[in-house]
């Protein structure tokens, strides 16, 4: 069945970068993730919860060698919500575990890949070594010209926006900025994503269908893909499926 939908869905990068009739690309340039089930495929599993994390890790290798194939040039994962923070020590002290051992095990893969890494949030949170590992994976892979991996740590849209109000407020005060002259534009060159393209499908697995504090003004006209897999078992098939979902949808973007 997998073998069915991939041949089905899956298109070269020339192809579906194609425009449609609307001046729209069938393939989505920018692709965010919320990785939403961990616990839930653990639970009917009888494990701990820390199994159906690292099931989720390993759906995250899949998941980026799938976007590739499929030629998506911006991939954003939602790994640790700014709200993450309320769930028990342990399970903060385990997930902060596997993100040491995803960089330590993928961070040359990732490299070799020419893919650049990108953190939105406040990773700083973690503690120190982890904090550094980021810092340093980031670094390595700055120069690299390929596709964008974004990990979104310790981030929170509401913050994200609060932080871009302030900031704009200061330069108002200052004498800087014209608030008549705050525009959209202005307000996206300010955000955590603004060196990124638009987002153009949003995707969120385990049923759940709500955003989550998730990217808030970037979703605005994103395309929504709401599908009942666990997150520890989407596969390259499940992101084709998505991904031709998107392929059908007509964005108009509030026009006719």
């Amino acid at each position: 069945m997998a073998a069915m939908i991939l041949s089905r869905h899956k298109l070269s990068r020339e192809a579906a970068s194609m425009p449609d009739a609307g001046g729209h690309s069938a393939l989505p340039r920018h692709v965010a993730i919320i990785m939403d089930g961990n616990g839930r495929w653990a639970k009917a599993r009888r494990l701990p919860r820390i199994a159906g994390h690292r099931a989720g890790a390993e759906a995250v290798r899949r998941t980026l060698r799938a976007a590739s194939k499929l030629g998506i040039d911006c991939i954003t994962l939602y790994a640790f919500s700014s709200e993450n923070w309320k769930r028990p020590e342990q399970e903060i002290a385990d997930l902060t575990g596997l993100m040491k051992q995803f960089i330590r095990a993928e961070l040359d893969e990732i490299h070799r890949g020419n893919i650049r890494l990108r953190i939105i949030g406040d990773h700083r949170a973690f503690e120190p070594e982890a904090a550094a590992m980021v810092d340093a994976a980031v670094e390595k892979t700055a120069g690299n010209t390929g596709a964008t991996l974004v990990v979104a740590l310790n981030y929170g849209s509401q913050d994200e926006l609060t932080r871009v109000m302030r900031s704009l407020a200061e330069r108002v005060r200052s004498g800087d900025l014209d608030p008549q002259a705050i525009t959209p534009d202005i307000i996206a060159a300010e955000l955590d994503t603004a060196d990124l393209p638009p987002l153009d499908l949003l995707i969120r697995t385990s049923g759940e269908q709500r955003l989550s504090n998730f990217l808030l003004w970037q979703a605005a006209y994103a395309e929504l893909y709401f599908t009942e897999t666990l997150w520890p078992d989407f596969d390259e098939a499940a992101l084709a499926a998505a991904v031709a979902s998107y392929a059908e949808r007509d964005r108009r973007f509030g026009g006719l």
